[in-house]
């Protein structure tokens, strides 16, 4: 069985996120979408609701499971039989700083990490960006999934 993980905050969860995972899907046999809990970061939503958002927005691939992680992702890897994991990339500027993070990744426990470009619909789009527009009234609708745009909504009105 082929199994890769998708690794993230997805603080919230984009429809670039949800690119990536679902080409994923496509290609292997188990997608384990690993939500990074850290908590020297503020979140906007917690981890236990990233999870559940992921599982809802994901719910149509029979072979994605979401999952969540604290510390290094190569003991997540190994303690879930992952030998591969599989980052999208928006920009040059990605790649680089994803690029160190792989060959630490391989020498610490050879694990793989395969780069998968973004489609270029999402080449801009990230969790910050959405949550800062969002923040301002701007309009996130089709950045998001539908489900994340009411919750992303009431959070941002709980704050005011």
């Amino acid at each position: 069985m082929q199994r890769v993980v998708c690794p993230g905050s997805f603080d919230p969860v984009t429809a670039g996120h949800l690119d990536i995972i679902g080409r994923a899907a496509g290609l292997y046999d188990e997608v384990i979408v690993a939500v990074l809990i850290n908590v020297t970061k503020k979140s906007l939503f917690t981890v236990d609701e990233r999870v559940e958002m992921l599982g809802q927005v994901t719910a149509r691939y029979g072979n994605v499971r979401i999952e969540r992680f604290h510390g290094l992702l190569v003991d997540f890897c190994a303690a879930n039989g992952i030998t591969a994991v599989i980052k999208g990339l928006r920009a040059v500027s990605d790649f680089e700083y994803e690029m160190q993070m792989a060959q630490m990744n391989y020498r610490m426990a050879k694990v793989e990490t395969l780069f998968m470009t973004t489609n270029p619909l999402y080449s801009y789009l990230s969790s910050s960006l959405v949550k800062e527009i969002a923040r301002y009234g701007g309009d996130v609708s089709g950045l998001v999934p539908e489900l994340v745009l009411g919750l992303l909504r009431e959070r941002l009105a709980e704050e005011e």
